[in-house]
């Protein structure tokens, strides 16, 4: 076992019998619709009477042995899975789910070949596992859960749960500021009107890490990109955006002013306003340590 997550399974088929194989190993489990829902509430926790919120993301306080509540139904006790009360739910599921965060990891969803590309140019390798339509990046360590960081990208971790797909290949490394960056959601602000470009000192006098210029001038191209190609949450999306570029670029001294006011360009071409743009680095450096 490592960091949680198995390495790899015999050849025992059947969900139940991967479930049992998962939570010998560590891995907290629990069954899974075949349409990748979980199981609902069950009778004794209808609408909610145990107390647990409607969407499922925090448990009751009641002791029914049915996966009633989506992550928190999750276990690694062999009795519990292999229990009558959880029988109905193993011959009708599609497949397994896990709770990354009862592992101790965070899996990085990668929904379509294009986040794929923008996982392998952005993200720090990690170990992968293939998916229907993209992979999961599976990294140490736990922040909280968020959907939709980016196109066709989700954060699964503390109160949440993912499919399992397999052991995956590569090896495991811990969760990057990258990753936490995307997990960091900018507070709502009043959008003032828009002016010309200000923009602030960079920031750097840390080590380089690039492995080539054109890596830098690649995650400015794909930042500027990110901006531009925002349909809704603009504000967010620019922060988010932001806090990916200085977690990668901002400790080293690389970044410039020019690098900086191509930044700021897209987002106001977005509607930002040169106040909430520089409000926004701000908070991104803050939120950095830097």
């Amino acid at each position: 076992m490592t960091h949680g997550l198995p390495i790899r399974r015999d050849a025992r088929t059947g969900h139940l019998n991967l479930a049992l194989d998962l939570a010998a190993a560590g891995l907290p489990v629990l069954p899974l619709r075949a349409g990748k829902g979980p199981f609902g509430n069950c009778p004794a926790c209808e609408k909610n009477a145990c107390g647990g919120r409607p969407n499922m993301k925090t448990p009751g306080p009641c002791a029914c042995p049915l996966p009633c509540h989506a992550w928190a139904a999750a276990t690694t006790d062999p009795d519990v899975l292999s229990s009558a009360a959880w029988a109905a739910s193993w011959r009708r599921a599609g497949g397994v789910a896990y709770h990354p965060g009862g592992a101790g990891v965070t899996v990085v969803d990668l929904d379509d070949a294009d986040a794929v590309t923008w996982a392998r140019e952005t993200l720090p390798p990690t170990r992968t596992v293939a998916t229907t339509r993209g992979e999961h990046w599976i990294y140490s360590g736990t922040i909280r859960s968020v959907n939709g960081v980016r196109e066709s990208v989700d954060i699964k971790s503390l109160m949440s749960y993912a499919r399992w797909r397999g052991p995956g290949t590569g090896d495991m490394t811990d969760l990057p500021d990258v990753v936490r960056a995307l997990a960091v959601k900018e507070p709502a602000m009043a959008k003032p009107a828009r002016r010309s470009i200000v923009v602030p000192a960079p920031g750097g006098g840390g080590e380089c890490r690039h492995r080539t210029p054109a890596y830098l001038e690649r995650g400015i191209a794909m930042a500027e990109q990110r901006i531009t190609e925002a349909a809704s949450a603009v504000h967010a999306t620019v922060y988010r955006t932001f806090l990916a570029v200085l977690s990668n670029h901002g400790r080293c001294g690389c970044l410039t002013d020019a690098h900086i006011a191509r930044l700021f360009t897209a987002a106001q071409a977005k509607g930002e306003s040169p106040r909430h743009c520089t409000d926004a680095w701000s908070n991104a450096q803050t939120a950095l340590g830097m």
